[in-house]
């Protein structure tokens, strides 16, 4: 039975989504967990420092491909430990600034996998969140400094972004969980009119935390991910997370069933979809713009449910996504 090493840089649990689309992916290529291919985990638990040591441990294992789960780092980790082992990783970098491949359409080497654009739409989540809060003239952006090829790219990005809408820009940053309380806080003592999560693995696996504590202090805010929106966060833009680790189960399928990741051409997905929740827009006392919300691909709001019927997993029993063509009257 083929061996797959699994390095993540969160814990299993936080990752429990990707991971079942990974693994769907996986399952289409032929193969499933304990059947005809094994899996060794190896997770960080949100401890960056341990992935090198992580990485190593699967290099010299039996794995017969390394598969990344959690952006950026493990994938730079797993590809220092090893040059013969095939890689499949799925990140928002770019990963030929990133050094991962040579190229998106000839990776070359031992890695390949997917990517999605999200570091390049912080200047587009500014100006869709100064749309949603228009009277607003400064903003902040939260980064995680363990991540500094995102947080010095996004930065740089929305600052530029700013000044072409004249607004003023507060960079905040969290590594840890206290530092989610302490940037909230920090904002509302500044006053600023809204905030933008800048796309982190940390934040990504804490979609619920962020929502919560934006609608606990009252903060406009906008991720990259639909989950957050469906958490409670007001606006989210950007790609698929599913869709990034799907492809990567894929791969690594297809890897395991005699390919190389050489020949295997970086998956970049250019969809972007945009997710209201008007339910927290009424909370927050916004009047959403009717031209932001038909550019909307799905929006959160109150529905009644016909014939007593649940809502949608992950959401309370007074609210439901719907998509924009065929959303209620708000």
């Amino acid at each position: 039975m083929p061996v797959i090493g699994l390095l993540g840089s969160p814990s299993a649990q936080e990752f429990s989504g990707p991971l079942a689309a990974f693994r769907q992916g996986l399952q289409e290529a032929g193969y499933r967990e304990g059947q005809n291919v094994a899996i060794e985990y190896r997770w960080a638990n949100d401890q960056l420092g341990r992935l090198p040591a992580l990485a190593a441990e699967l290099a010299h294992s039996q794995a017969a491909v390394i598969a990344v789960l959690g952006g950026l780092p493990p994938a730079l980790a797993a590809k220092a430990a090893t040059t013969s082992i095939p890689i499949v990783f799925a990140t928002s970098a770019d990963p030929v600034k990133a050094g991962l491949v040579a190229s998106l359409s000839r990776p070359g080497g031992n890695l390949t996998g997917a990517t999605t654009l999200n570091v390049e739409l912080g200047p587009k989540r500014l100006e869709l969140l100064h749309e949603a809060v228009p009277t607003a003239t400064s903003f902040a952006l939260l980064v995680n400094p363990n991540n500094p090829l995102f947080a010095e790219t996004l930065s740089k990005d929305v600052r530029a972004a700013s000044q072409t809408f004249g607004l003023k820009i507060q960079i905040l940053q969290a590594r840890t969980e206290p530092d989610l309380e302490t940037a909230f806080t920090a904002l509302v003592q500044a006053g600023t009119g809204g905030l933008m999560v800048g796309p982190d693995t940390f934040f990504t696996t804490r979609s619920e935390r962020l929502a919560a504590l934006a609608m606990r202090h009252a903060v406009p805010t906008i991720y990259q991910y639909r989950e957050f929106t469906a958490a409670g966060g007001l606006m989210s833009y950007g790609g698929s997370i599913s869709d990034q680790y799907h492809i990567a189960g894929d791969y690594t399928g297809r890897i395991l069933n005699g390919e190389k990741p050489s020949d295997l051409p970086v998956q970049q997905s250019t969809k972007v979809e945009l997710f209201i929740n008007m339910k927290t827009a009424r909370a927050l006392g916004l009047t959403i713009p009717t031209t932001l919300l038909g550019r909307a691909d799905e929006i959160v709001d109150d529905v009644r449910q016909p014939n007593n019927d649940k809502p949608p997993v992950g959401l309370d029993a007074a609210s439901a996504i719907t998509p924009a063509s065929s959303r209620i009257q708000i």
